[in-house]
């Protein structure tokens, strides 16, 4: 394959593996859609012949058996496609294994799935190749200054959200972001003392996950005025028409932001085109890997927009987020889930140590996260192959 210049000579995959972490949690996980009762991960591994190992993380938190379904994807449809697969560019082998499973997909109708099998795969993928090249991912990808990132502390249950801004303020948190989406006058009471316990010049952003219609939309919104809120997270949800946007828009001051649920480079250069959306946040573990995130942001920030990655999965996924948010530059924050998490804190110990509203990204080359033995002992799960 002809590919990157920056890329060493070809590498061959020789073997593909996927596993399959759960950990149950005290306190859920709350959204206007339903809860998590654990933290769920799903990471691939992609070794090399020669030895060498890359990792990736493939979103599953959704529904509750996603990750065993994911990983029999993977080991079903995806190994076999890979292993003895020679490649110097990762771009094209995601490209060529999306040609590949096309049809599979159309017929099977399970395009959400496939399409984040294929993103933590094409993060895998990077990871393999910033190690070959003997640098860190972001520096690969054309980033450049300290290896420090903006990031804001996000996850917040609406119970007790003061208490948990005031905590992650006196960690180092400049940045917090609210759940609401749930009764309206309890929503609005929440952001008021979450606005409080961060202070007036902290950024404040609520998600309301998918949860409103464009009126209710309008009037919560309406009444947060006064909570000066930085953005408001997929007010509506993600595949409502263009005119319910364009409504709400036209209705309301508060930035928005979304892209978490937009599948598709297509999808996002409609959206970035549209002019309705302020922050553009695709998920690397959900869609398009650093291949396609990386594409998308650069097409965020060149038309005036706040490219800030989502990530809500364990410390692998958040490792190749800041990456990202490090290699596109620009104005945006990496989001750190604060819920309990040990997938999280094992994995990325060093997303715990804010310094006035910034983190220093992992060292090492490629992605610099690589999961302990342990842990996978510990955590894994047969996904029932």
């Amino acid at each position: 394959m002809t590919g990157n210049p920056v890329l060493e000579a070809e590498a061959t995959i020789a073997a593909v593996e996927a596993f399959v972490l759960r950990v149950p949690i005290e306190t859920p996980v709350q959204t206007s859609f339903g809860m998590m009762r654990e933290r769920p991960a799903l990471l691939v591994r992609l070794t090399e012949t020669g030895g060498r190992a890359g990792w990736g993380e493939i979103w599953c938190n959704f529904p509750a058996c996603g990750a065993e379904h994911r990983a029999r994807l993977v080991e079903t449809v995806f190994a076999p496609l890979l292993q003895g697969l020679s490649f110097d560019d990762p771009a094209l082998v995601t490209t060529t294994l999306e040609e590949k499973v096309h049809t599979l997909t159309v017929q099977s109708g399970e395009f959400g799935p496939f399409a984040q099998v294929l993103a933590g795969i094409d993060c895998a993928l990077w990871d393999l190749a910033a190690q070959r090249a003997g640098v860190p991912l972001w520096k690969l990808l054309g980033g450049s200054g300290p290896a420090v990132v903006p990031a804001y502390a996000s996850g917040i249950n609406p119970v007790g959200a003061a208490e948990s801004v005031a905590t992650q303020r006196a960690r180092g948190h400049r940045a917090f972001k609210v759940k609401i989406g749930f009764d309206d006058e309890q929503d609005v009471d929440v952001m008021r003392q979450a606005r409080e316990a961060a202070g007036t010049a902290a950024m404040l952003m609520a998600d309301a996950n998918q949860g409103w219609t464009v009126e209710r939309a309008e009037r919560v919104c309406a009444a947060l005025a006064e909570v000066d809120l930085t953005w408001i997270e997929e007010p509506l949800p993600a595949d409502s028409p263009r005119r319910h946007w364009s409504d709400l828009r036209e209705r309301i001051t508060i930035q928005v932001a979304a892209g978490e649920n937009v599948r598709g480079l297509v999808g996002f250069q409609v959206m970035i085109a549209s002019g309705l959306f302020d922050v553009i946040q695709p998920d690397c573990a959900k869609w398009g890997g650093v291949t396609g995130c990386l594409a998308a942001a650069r097409q965020a920030l060149a038309q005036g927009r706040r490219y800030c990655p989502h990530f809500l999965g364990a410390g692998l996924g958040l490792a190749f987020s800041a990456h990202l948010l490090k290699a596109a530059g620009g104005d945006g924050l990496l989001e750190v889930d604060i819920n309990e998490n040990p997938l999280r804190e094992e994995m990325a110990p060093w997303s715990f140590q804010p310094e006035d509203g910034h983190l220093r990204l992992p060292e090492g080359v490629g992605v610099g996260v690589v999961p302990d033995a342990a842990l996978l002992r510990q955590f894994g799960q047969d996904p029932g192959l």
